[in-house]
């Protein structure tokens, strides 16, 4: 490497971002003179929405500081958990988190979800215009500005990234409140509001009903009403915790 350098030293769930030959317990990073360290640590492949604290020389900057050669720079991963500010939380996930879309909504999280891919500058502008935290595996989209805010979900498996987001957000939990199809509200509904969506058998079998005040779905305690239970109930379990402990 040629040219002023500095020192960088990530906090250890940030090397999953960090290429593989520069994963050891300092990087070397070169500067400029001109560029924030924020530009730098991006440069080295971790989006800002993963970065807590900064430390150069053991002094906490601003992300807009211009570092100089010879700096140690120490990069934390942010607080958790993470309060965002101005706007009650809501979630925008983008193509790839469809069932972590729905585990939300089964929980009552406000979760808009693009079920087509429509682009980053897309989302990006949804997530200012609605002010949604924008969650995606994508780091390129992670680094666009227009952001309200954002995150990046670290698993590729559901039950994973369920937690995480929990973990992370603490979101408040109002379980069977939302559509899980379209992230409506949900009204209590009589059996004939809803009785030309139901089969014969469902018709007989069951009295207590909802229905999305957006797009109108029925929801019942069906055949997979279990297995969403023990989502909700793990999740609640797992949300208490968190805060207490």
């Amino acid at each position: 490497m040629n040219g002023p350098e500095i020192h960088v030293e990530f906090a250890p769930e940030l090397h999953v971002f960090v290429p593989r030959a520069r994963r050891s317990d300092t990087v070397r990073a070169a500067t400029d003179g001109v560029s924030s360290l924020g530009h730098v640590i991006e440069s080295l492949g971790v989006p800002l929405t993963e970065v807590g604290a900064l430390l150069v020389d053991g002094q906490e900057v601003p992300v807009s500081h211009v570092p100089v050669a010879g700096e140690s720079v120490t990069v934390r991963t942010v607080a958790r958990p993470q309060r965002v500010p101005g706007a009650p939380l809501r979630f925008l996930l983008d193509v790839h988190l469809g069932t972590l879309a729905r585990r939300l909504r089964l929980l009552g999280a406000d979760t808009a979800y693009e079920s087509t891919d429509i682009g980053d500058p897309a989302l990006a502008a949804r997530s200012a215009a609605e002010q949604r935290v924008m969650l995606s595996r994508d780091r390129g989209l992670l680094r666009r500005r227009e952001l309200w805010a954002g995150a990046f979900v670290y698993s590729t498996r559901p039950e994973e990234q369920l937690w995480d987001v929990l973990g992370r957000f603490e979101p408040e939990l109002l379980p069977w409140t939302r559509c899980t199809a379209c992230n409506g509200v949900l009204r209590e509904a009589t059996k004939d509001e809803v009785a030309d969506q139901l089969k014969h058998g469902t018709h007989a079998t069951y009295d207590v009903f909802a229905q999305c005040s957006a797009c109108g779905r029925a929801y019942w305690r069906g055949a997979h009403h279990e297995q969403l239970e023990a989502i909700v109930e793990q999740a609640v379990a797992f949300t208490r915790s968190a805060v207490e402990g």
